[in-house]
């Protein structure tokens, strides 16, 4: 990714006056938006349930509901950024329908992803939405994907074993709060005690997700509900978690060792953009397609991005580092991430010091 050279400015000012009339998001197209996915996703679960096992229409609905519910799913980041306090219907309906059935209520985000967005944050160890995998073995993502398949488990354990404990051990629920209630993908993210901005209710959330879990496991043991579905629910979100995780991959340059801060035209050009087309839409969707845009005006809706990256790229009067963002879809920004990270390890491997041991190491000595 191309760096800003000495004398050359990222002409912010210039974007921000070509973009400024789009930072009010219409309320129609989110209620509009997300009902239809989230009835899509409720739909055709009930579809899954009722086809044969392993027929072309079973098939064909988990197919539908997995990226239905995504999509669903993906406006937990829209409220991490909706202005504090507005959206609070639309943030309860989105928790009952989705959040809490999903077990990924919006707590889990909130206030975590804003620190993402932080100058003084974003790339650094507090970021727990950042790792420099370019600058790690490549297996290291592979690793990050696999975990995929079982954090559906993680978050039945959380909200259907540890939540209940947690209201009679009282040190258990700092626990869950610092290293079992964050959406991020750094394992060793430590979440503090005041990361929270617009879900002050969090705990009524966490109940919610401890009662849903309860009442699907206690109907599948009285026979009320046949357990696969628990198994289709484990599976979708599998798959949910397995997308995101690939979209995350292609969403930064994650050059950024964490040993400083990032200036902000850094942490824009270490970010992504895949503007792409209709299939982008369904494993980048909400406008996550357009992610470094986002990182340039983190307040934005996201139905306004498409227009917001048509401007930048037209509008601007250089737009050459804006450009160095951009991938062709997800296979390039992976290709070229994995060929990176490949790169540094060979070149960590072949500046490592070679120890001479003097062939009298280790002999043993008559004295």
């Amino acid at each position: 990714m191309m760096q800003i050279q000495p004398g050359q400015e990222f002409p912010l000012r210039e974007a921000h006056n070509l973009v400024r009339d789009l930072m009010t998001p219409n309320p129609w197209i989110y209620w509009l938006d997300f009902l239809f996915h989230i009835s899509l996703g409720w739909t055709a679960f009930l579809i899954i349930l009722s086809m044969p096992l392993f027929s072309f229409w079973q098939l064909l609905a988990m197919l539908v509901a997995t990226f239905a519910f995504y999509r669903a799913a993906i406006f937990v980041h829209e409220l991490a950024h909706l202005r504090k306090g507005s959206f609070g219907l639309f943030r309860f309906i989105w928790n009952v329908t989705c959040g809490i059935p999903l077990l990924i209520p919006s707590f889990t985000y909130d206030g975590v992803h804003n620190d993402h967005h932080r100058r003084d944050v974003y790339g650094t160890a507090g970021d727990g939405e950042y790792i420099p995998f370019a600058t790690l073995k490549p297996m290291v993502m592979v690793g990050y994907v696999l975990l995929s398949f079982i954090l559906p488990l993680f978050f039945i354990v959380r909200f259907l074993l540890l939540t209940p404990l947690s209201y009679f051990i009282p040190p258990l629920r700092r626990i869950l709060w610092e290293r079992a209630s964050s959406l991020t993908i750094d394992m060793n993210y430590k979440r503090a005690l005041n990361a929270i901005r617009n879900d002050r209710h969090w705990r009524i959330q966490e109940f919610g997700a401890f009662v849903f879990i309860t009442v699907v496991v206690t109907c599948i043991a009285l026979g009320i509900l046949t357990p696969y579905f628990l198994v289709f629910w484990y599976v979708i979100a599998m798959f949910i978690f397995f997308i995101n995780s690939l979209r995350t991959l292609s969403a930064h340059a994650y050059r950024n060792p964490g040993d400083r801060p990032m200036e902000f035209a850094e942490q824009y050009l270490d970010s992504i953009n895949v503007p792409g087309n209709f299939l982008t839409g369904l494993w980048a969707p909400v406008g996550l397609r357009y992610h470094a845009t986002h990182h340039l005006f983190m307040s934005m809706p996201y139905h306004n991005l498409a227009e917001a990256q048509r401007r930048l790229v037209n509008g601007l009067s250089d737009n050459t580092l804006y450009l160095t963002t951009v991938r062709a879809g997800m296979w390039d920004a992976l290709r070229r991430i994995w060929e990176e990270a490949v790169a540094n390890t060979r070149r960590s491997v072949a500046s490592a010091p070679v120890v001479e041991l003097d062939d009298s190491v280790g002999r043993h000595r008559n004295a």
